[in-house]
């Protein structure tokens, strides 16, 4: 069976090589990342299971790899922090954080922490086979359900679906009456302006700016398109 691998982005390292020494004589496999900017890095190139991320940090901080990370990665990141204030708290897990360990800590609590993640992520992932994901969006198709930063988006039946039919499409453009006829079909009693109106709706739930859209964009003369690129 593989090791669970674990990343861990300290700059201190005193901290740096305990944790590391800890952690390995428990089975795990460590990857170590110095700084923020090697942290994004071994990320991308190493898959981890989980990440052990500190905020103060020389470069790039603790906070900015994990509005980073959480672009197209969902997995689990422990912040471990000398910091104790609530808004820091709360700062990580507006950005994506799963967890949160103050130091100096008890080394056991930390491997608790780990496994109770890892708990967490797998049992989320053996029940979300079927799903879409880009940057910090999710779309449960099963439960047909979308999820940004982990927080359930309220959608329509009709904007679900419109967000479904671009999203398996990406970066593909679709015509207005593409949409609209796949979505109310041919027999219903309107037009595509209807698809506008929609479009606008869920721009306004889902975009962070809705009248510079990350995700669903306009191609003016041909439609609307998914964008998945950063």
């Amino acid at each position: 069976m593989a090791k669970e691998k674990i990343l861990l982005v300290e700059d201190e390292v005193g901290i740096r090589e305990l944790v590391q020494i800890f952690l390995e004589d428990k089975g795990y496999e460590v990857v170590i990342a110095e700084d923020g900017e090697k942290g994004l890095a071994l990320a991308a190139s190493e898959s981890p299971d989980i990440i052990l991320l500190d905020i103060e940090m020389p470069g790039l901080d603790g906070f900015q790899v994990c509005k980073e990370i959480r672009r197209n990665m969902t997995v689990p990141i422990l912040f471990i922090s000398c910091r104790k204030e609530v808004m820091d708290k709360i700062t990580c897990f507006s950005l994506g954080g799963d967890d949160y360990l103050t130091k100096p800590f008890d080394f056991d609590e930390l491997e608790a922490r780990i496994q109770a993640n890892l708990r967490r992520y797998t049992a989320y992932n053996q029940t979300t086979y079927n799903m879409i994901r880009h940057h910090d969006m999710e779309i449960n198709l099963d439960s047909a359900k979308c999820y940004i930063r982990g927080k359930l988006i309220e959608l329509s039946t009709k904007e679900i679906q419109l967000l479904i039919l671009l999203a398996k499409h990406p970066n593909q453009i679709l015509s207005a009456e593409q949409i609209y006829d796949h979505i109310w079909g041919y027999d219903f009693p309107g037009d595509v302006t209807t698809v506008k109106v929609h479009i606008s709706n869920l721009r306004r739930k889902i975009e962070k700016n809705a009248s510079q859209p990350r995700y669903i964009q306009t191609a003016r003369g041909f439609g609307y398109l998914f964008v998945t690129a950063s």
